[in-house]
This record gives structure tokens, sequence and C-alpha cells, in this order.
């Protein structure tokens, strides 16, 4: 949305779209910044101009007094983008007062008024490498040292900008950002959390307190706090909100600060505006670190580079980690270092010329929902999917988006011929957000689950108390493609060039029945195949081969049993070693259930899945064919370790394993932990024989809180008296075994 406060309150993502002229602003816009400027607007550019400040003035009046945005960051980028275009192009349109300059919206009437001092400035922002260099060429223009300048980055934080005031060493006033003049006072509200300190301390003075001390910050939710407040709203019948960002806003403007205590809020330092009793720090990294030797939280990622390629080097890294990081952030934002040359930089009407945001491709952007179809998958399940008119999510074309299942076609209501919001993060499939109902064409009427399969027309079946509806038949076409194409996938066997159409070629011409006939495929037949030829023929029959020694919990992924996971398979194949032991014991009745069920990560759902997967027989069919063709069934020398893991890196797991300095413990890993993925974090525990689990309960030895941790899971911990360990120190507890900082306190195992 709106350019952020100071440094971060930037563009945050929105639920749904407005018109579908959002789409071709970009288009006009990007047209209007390399076209001839000319002397007169015409009659078309004043009407436009005029619809275009109606329109950004109407979603930032909803984004931050409503907490109600209508449209995706991208579409109202674009929106302000076009405007601005207009107004260079033909200064008499740029009107005072335009919403382009606006800095937020005015401030709710439902609280006391707060003035800030200096105001609350937005950002400009930057899309690309060479925006970075022209904003860094402009900066040199004004003052030639800026050319060598120290710049400190740091992830902007998808939240809510909020300046607030210590006295004394107490929190005494917090205010939200308002129209950048003027704020709302929120203080019982943000007093509430739990990240921020109630009072402050000077550094190396026990007990001396800082006489008065203002700091701007964004308050946020981690991900992992706003799904589990998603899920106790869902479970009590209120509110589920649409992502973290609005979360918190709403949280926030709660007129009961006790209904805010109960939402799980944190806050990230980024900007010392003023402080008595101390000298101001002469640069912004020193000013970080003193506000973090205070007590106050400020993000550890923040970092301080020379020159354009390491700005350019480091927007990139935190694209390519950002849902990794475990809270959200859309961008990063690049400040000069020295606050004596920030003043001779200056600002414009509405943002500092020495900060810039660099916004990364947006993640949720708005079209047209052409139609509703249905696939089938690997277990029949029968998945309505949206085709789209194409346009740019998360720096990818998207055509189709995943609509789940019947119920949420439902309960979105969204039908063909709306205009819908699509969000694609990451790697995740694209899906539907939801429709604008203000753009629904008339005569709209509801989508209808259709009856029939799509590929083998049998009867779709949807049983009581269960939210999909499936094609019973094994032998339907598309079912068989999926088997195939699932096994081929990277997460599973990583069969490269066994993609979709390939796989629905071999069904077709009936040389694959199921994933077993993978490997007894010959390099002549295929190679004699349309499209296909004697170096693909070579190449897939290569990459066939290679397959066949993939690690056990690879190989489990890719059979395809219901309900099991990554994490679950590597548990399997952690504690039996081959998949003949697994089938042993799914074949053994209660008993075998049981156990399986006793592993962490499998519980009593997939164990009785397991038992069904091996109790039949067509798929110990499959279990034989790639027996017979030599796939590896054992764990045995194709493991690999997480980093920090004795033995070769990343290599063959050794002879000897790593002492179990966790035998016995349960270990909740909440946050993000540097040089691990979650995963390897797991592997890491579990290799020291330690147990991982999602929730804590009074069985938990300790909790690792890396960088944005859960603050309910952090709640929780204290009330049950569970350790908490930094996740600075999670490699001295893998080595040990021992609390950090308890010597000799091996706690209880649990």
């Amino acid at each position: 949305m709106p350019p952020p406060a100071e440094p971060h309150d930037g563009a945050v993502g929105a639920h749904s779209a407005h018109s579908a002229r959002s789409a071709r602003s970009i288009q006009t816009a990007q047209t209007a910044q390399t076209a001839e400027p000319a002397r007169h607007p015409a009659p078309e550019d004043l009407a436009r101009a005029h619809e275009l400040r109606r329109l950004v003035a109407h979603h930032a009046n909803l984004y931050h007094r409503l907490d109600a945005p209508e449209i995706p960051d991208g579409d109202y980028d674009a929106l302000v983008s076009e405007l601005r275009s207009l107004e260079e192009r033909f200064p008499e349109l740029a009107l005072d007062g335009s919403p382009s300059m606006a800095v937020g919206a005015a401030p709710s009437p439902l609280f006391s008024e707060v003035r800030h001092d200096p105001p609350m400035m937005s950002l400009d922002n930057v899309f690309s490498a060479e925006d970075l260099a022209a904003w860094m060429e402009r900066l040199a223009r004004i003052a030639p040292e800026a050319a060598h300048a120290d710049l400190v980055c740091e992830p902007k934080i998808d939240g809510v900008a909020m300046s607030i005031t210590y006295e004394n060493g107490r929190l005494v006033r917090a205010a939200t950002r308002g129209n950048g003049v003027v704020g709302e006072d929120v203080t019982a509200n943000v007093a509430t959390i739990r990240a921020l300190p109630e009072s402050l301390e000077l550094p190396g003075a026990s007990g001396k307190r800082i006489a008065r001390m203002e700091v701007r910050g964004e308050v946020y939710m981690a991900v992992e706090d706003f799904e589990e407040l998603n899920r106790r709203q869902e479970a009590a019948g209120e509110k589920v909100f649409a992502n973290p960002r609005n979360s918190a806003a709403g949280s926030l403007r709660q007129k009961d600060p006790a209904v805010t205590a109960t939402r799980p809020l944190s806050f990230w330092a980024y900007q010392l505006v003023g402080i008595e009793g101390l000298e101001m720090p002469a640069g912004h990294r020193a000013a970080l670190d003193l506000m973090s030797e205070c007590g106050l939280p400020v993000n550890p990622l923040t970092r301080v580079v020379k020159g354009l390629d390491a700005v350019v080097a480091t927007c990139r890294e935190w694209q390519g980690a950002r849902h990794s990081l475990g809270y959200e952030i859309d961008g990063v934002v690049v400040k000069v270092d020295d606050l004596s040359l920030r003043e001779k930089l200056g600002s414009t009407s509405h943002a500092p010329r020495w900060a810039v945001a660099f916004k990364f491709p947006p993640e949720e952007r708005s079209t047209r929902l052409v139609d509703i179809q249905v696939s089938i998958g690997r277990t029949g399940r029968a998945t309505p999917f949206a085709v789209l008119e194409p346009v740019v999510v998360g720096g990818s074309t998207v055509s189709m988006a995943t609509l789940h299942n019947e119920d949420q076609v439902l309960r979105k209501d969204v039908r063909p011929g709306d205009l819908v919001v699509v969000r694609k993060a990451g790697d995740v499939i694209p899906e539907v957000v939801s429709s604008v109902l203000s753009e629904r064409p008339e005569g709209s009427r509801p989508w209808k689950f259709p009856a029939k399969c799509p590929s083998c027309g049998g009867p779709l079946v949807r049983l009581p108390g269960e939210s999909d509806t499936n094609c019973p038949n094994l032998d339907c076409p598309d079912q068989r493609v999926a088997r195939v194409v699932h096994f081929a996938s990277r997460p599973a066997m990583d069969i490269e060039g066994m993609g979709e159409k390939r796989a629905a070629q071999l069904v077709e011409e009936g040389l694959l029945a199921d994933p077993g006939d993978i490997y007894a495929l010959a390099q002549g037949t295929l190679a004699a195949l349309e499209g296909m030829g004697d170096l693909s023929a070579a190449n897939l029959i290569a990459a066939i081969e290679s397959s066949k020694s993939r690690p056990l919990d690879r190989l489990l992924v890719a059979l395809g049993i219901r309900h099991l996971g990554p994490v679950g398979a590597r548990a399997l194949a952690r504690a039996f070693g081959s998949l003949d032991a697994i089938a042993s014991a799914a074949s053994a009745g209660a008993a075998g259930e049981e156990e399986l069920a006793s592993l962490d990560g499998i519980g009593p759902v997939i164990a009785a899945s397991i038992s069904a997967f091996f109790g039949s027989p067509a798929n110990l069919a499959v279990v034989d064919k790639l027996r017979r063709a030599g796939v590896s069934f054992s764990s045995a020398g194709n493991a690999t370790l997480p980093p920090g893991a004795s033995g070769t890196a990343g290599g063959a797991v050794p002879a000897e394993m790593p002492a179990q300095t966790l035998a016995g413990r349960t270990v909740v890993v909440t946050g993000s932990l540097g040089g691990y993925t979650r995963e390897q974090a797991e592997d890491a525990i579990a290799l020291r024989g330690g147990r991982t689990t999602s929730s804590i309960s009074s069985k938990t030895w300790a909790v690792v809180a890396g960088t944005a941790p859960g603050a309910a899971k952090l709640g929780k911990a204290e009330r049950l008296g569970v350790a908490i360990v930094d996740g600075s120190h999670f490699g001295e507890l893998l080595e040990t075994g021992l609390l950090p900082g308890r010597a000799g306190q091996a706690g209880q195992a649990g």
C-alpha cells in the first residue's frame, strides 16, 4: 500500500482487487515514463488524473484507517505510479494535496490524536537495480561524498509503523503514523506487546534510566503466530484474518487493550528519533546498536554495505530468503548511514532523499477469472482450479490457480467473470484469495461442482463428513498420470524429463500404468515417440537410472502414501532403516500401527494410512516392480546430515553417529535459525537422539527460539517453566546436551 513511514511501513499486501483498470495502469505508467512530454493534457488525461486521485485516496483510507484494503499491494503501487507519471508530464495536474504525495491517512476519531515531531514521512519506492543506481546517482549530485558513503540495508517489515516515546525510562506514548503529522494514541495497546520493554536503562549504568527517548519501528505478527491466531479465531467462530499485517493493524485498533493482549504482536525498532541524557550517535548503525543495548528489539539482519553491487546483492539475497524469516517482508530499505550527510541530502515534500525502499515483486495481484475447471489427482481427488487472464505475480506469469475444494469455492464465492485476487508466495502453488463483489458482472451465477469426472466420465463422489470430492475409478487416466508425475517430482525421486506432458504421453501410449513401469522403459522405445529423439530418450533413461539411489525418505514420499509428507517420511526412514521393515510393521496389525504411531511426526492417522497402503495388492505390486528394478529400499549410505552434524558436511552419514546428547528429550524449535532450515534443525536434533514436536507441553525439555519466534509458544514455555534457549546457542545445545549458561544441568528427559 502507500509508501513506508520512515523506513519500513510500505506497500503491504491486501486481499481483493478493484477494477480491471488497475492491471492497465501498470502499462499506462510504464508508457508514460518513456513518452515524449506533451505541452497540455488532453481531456482524457484530465479525466484519468481525476479518477486516479479518487482511487488512490479511497484505497489509502481503507488501508490506513479502516484496516480493510480492497486491492493488492502491486495494484495500489501501479495506481500511484500512473498518477505521479501524469503529474510529472503535466505539472498543472499536480494539485496541492494530491494523494500521490500524501503520507498515510487521517487518524481515526476513535483514538486521541498525537502530533509527530518530526513528521513520519514516507519513502520513495524502487523496483530494480537500475532504479537503485539512479537513486545513488541523485545522491552523489547533491553531495559528492554520498557516492562512497556507508549504506544500511534493513528488511522492510510488512507491519504497522509506530512511534514510541520513553520518559524517565518508562513507556509513556505510542502512536500510529496517521497522516504523517498526526497519528492515533494506542499506548495502552502497544504496552501489551511482550517484545517491547516497559522500561529502558542506560547501557553500562545499572539502574540509571534514560530521560527521554523516541524511537520508531514496526509492529508486526510472526507468520507462525498469525496462523495460530487464525486457528483460534476459526475455532471460536470469529473473524479470520487474511494476512499478518492486517491482523496486526486490527489488533492495535482494539478499544479494549485486554483484547490486544491476547494477540501475539511483536516489534522491531528501526529509527532513533531523539534522545536526552546521551549524545546522539553519528551514524544510523550506531543508533541501532544503542537502541539494542537499551533493551529495544532491533532486527539482527540489518547490515552496513558500500556500493551499488553490495546493495543489489543484499536485496537479491533477502528476496530469495523472504519466506524463511518467520515474518513477512516485502522489500529492503536502504539508508545513508551518516546522519550529518542525511542533513545535506534533505527531503522532498513527502520523503527523505537519503533513504529508499527496494520493493520485491508483488505476491498478490488482481486479474479476471475466465473459467473454473476440475483436475483429478493421483488419489482421485477432484480439485477445482481457476483459469485466469495471465498476470505477473511473485515474479512469474500466472494463468491458473488452485481453488482447493468445493467448500472453498462456495466460501469465497468466486465465479467465472469475476475480478479476483491471486496470490503466489515463493514456490507455493498460486491460489485465488478472493473475489471483488463490487466488480461482479450482472447476471452472474454461483459455480456448481460437476457430477462427472472430466477424465474418465465416471461419477464424482463426496462422502459425508469429507471436504474432498473424489473419482473412485483407479484406472482413471488422469489419476495414472498424476501418480507418475508425483513419483518423478523433485521432492520425490527427482526424475528430470518426466513432467506432466511426458507422463501423459507415456500413459496414453500404454507404456505406463503405474510408477513401477518407469523402470521398464527402453531407450529405443522412447526415442521413437513423437517429440523425443535419441538424445532426449538417453537423458531420460539416465535420469531414471540415477533415481534408483535416492534416499529412503524420498522413496516414501514418491509412493504417495496418503497423509505422509517429508517430515513423517524422514521419521520413518530414521526409525526403520528400510522399506521392508516399514512394510513389515505396517502388516503387523494393531501392534504394528501402534509402533508406527509412536514416532514423532506420524501419529495414528498416518499410521493407519501406512498400514492401508501396504495392505493393498495394487500397491504391493508397484513395490515389487521397484524392487526388481533395483531401486534402493535402504537408508544406509544415502542419508544426509544437516549443518553442524559430525561427518562430511552435507554428505553420507558416517559410520559413527554424533553423540546422543539429546537422547529422550523433546525440543521445540520456533522462529528462524541461522544456517539451518527448519527440516535441518529437526534432523540435527533427531541425529542426537532427540525428538521434535510442533507444540509445547510439560514434557518439552527446551524451546529453541530463533529470529521472530512465536510469541504464543514462548508464553506457554514460560508458564510451564520450560527452558528457552536463544537460537545463537543451538550449536552448543547440540554439542553438549546442556542448557547454555547452566553447565552441568542437563535437565530432565521428556
